[in-house]
């Protein structure tokens, strides 16, 4: 009877301990049940984290391909990204880590829309700045096709006044004299009878013309063709307005010039006792710019 007490005390305690540990065999299960769907939670989380961060990272990437300058600040940023996405990586996921790595993805985040907008706004007022740039250039340029043309202008303006207040000649004569014992002079065809040659022209009223001091030149040349003068050995040259021209004259004509009719007269006299060679002689004169005002003959026999 005792030994049947006993029995059943070791079966019902037995039964207990069978009972604890598959109760405590349940609970074990149950816990690494628990932790390998956190765990997975946790690397589904963290893996999130690292998706948001590559997108951050990707857009600082097009935003700065698309700049024409580099921008420092965003170059920064995103290698602050960078580098969070290692330390991500390679962290032991658990749930205050993710936290923080969460918060600094939302300040990422608003980091990312200030500094995206703000260089929006550099490269809008970069490209406004490159189309003042471009119009500057295109009126500058218009001004100075304009100022080219003007000039153009002013100078054909100066040349067509040049050119109408040019001194011109109305009359123009040339003769061999001979001068008389009570000084009149006579107009002579004989070589040995000439004494001097006068050479008178009128010059034309012109209103435009500055009036003053005016100097013509007189070229005489001689059957020979040598030019004339009262000292032939020393042939003088007067400079043009054209570059490197220049002629021998015989004789610089002056006068004072008052834009009305004005009739000159000068001499060229013979050298020496020698008379005048027989045949023809040519006269020209120039004005003050070397350009030709007339031309005339005349012969000695």
């Amino acid at each position: 009877m005792t030994e049947t007490k006993s029995n059943n005390g070791l079966k019902v305690i037995a039964g207990l301990l069978a009972a604890a540990f598959i109760g405590t065999l349940i609970y074990t299960i149950s816990l690494y049940n628990d932790k390998k769907e956190t765990t997975a939670k946790l690397n589904q989380e963290k893996n999130l984290v690292i998706e948001d961060l590559n997108n951050l990272q990707s857009d600082y990437d097009r935003a700065i391909s698309e700049s024409e300058e580099t921008n420092k600040e965003l170059v920064e940023a995103r290698n602050r990204i960078a580098a969070y996405i290692d330390s991500v990586k390679t962290m032991k996921a658990d749930i205050g880590a993710l936290s923080k790595y969460r918060r600094q993805v939302r300040q990422l985040t608003k980091e990312r829309e200030y500094l995206l907008a703000q260089n929006d706004s550099l490269r809008a007022s970069n490209t406004l700045l490159a189309m003042e740039v471009d119009s500057t250039k295109v009126a500058l340029e218009e001004q100075s096709m304009f100022t080219d043309s003007l000039i153009v202008q002013n100078t054909q303006l100066a040349k067509v006044v040049e050119t109408g207040a040019a001194l011109g000649l109305t009359k123009f004569n040339v003769e061999a004299v001979k001068e008389r014992n009570s000084g009149k002079l006579v107009s002579v065809t004989n070589n040995r009878r000439a004494d001097k040659f006068r050479i008178c022209y009128t010059v034309g009223a012109n209103r435009i013309a500055k009036p003053g001091a005016k100097q013509f030149y007189i070229q005489v040349t001689d059957p020979s063709g040598v030019i004339m003068g009262e000292r032939a050995v020393a042939a003088k040259e007067a400079e043009g307005e054209e570059e490197g021209k220049s002629i021998t004259y015989s004789k610089a004509s002056s006068f004072y010039y008052e834009n009305t009719l004005l009739d000159v007269c000068d001499f060229i006299s013979k050298e020496g006792d020698d008379n005048f060679p027989e045949g023809v002689y040519n006269v020209v004169i120039y004005d003050e710019k070397l350009r030709e005002l007339g031309a005339s003959q005349f012969e000695l026999r």
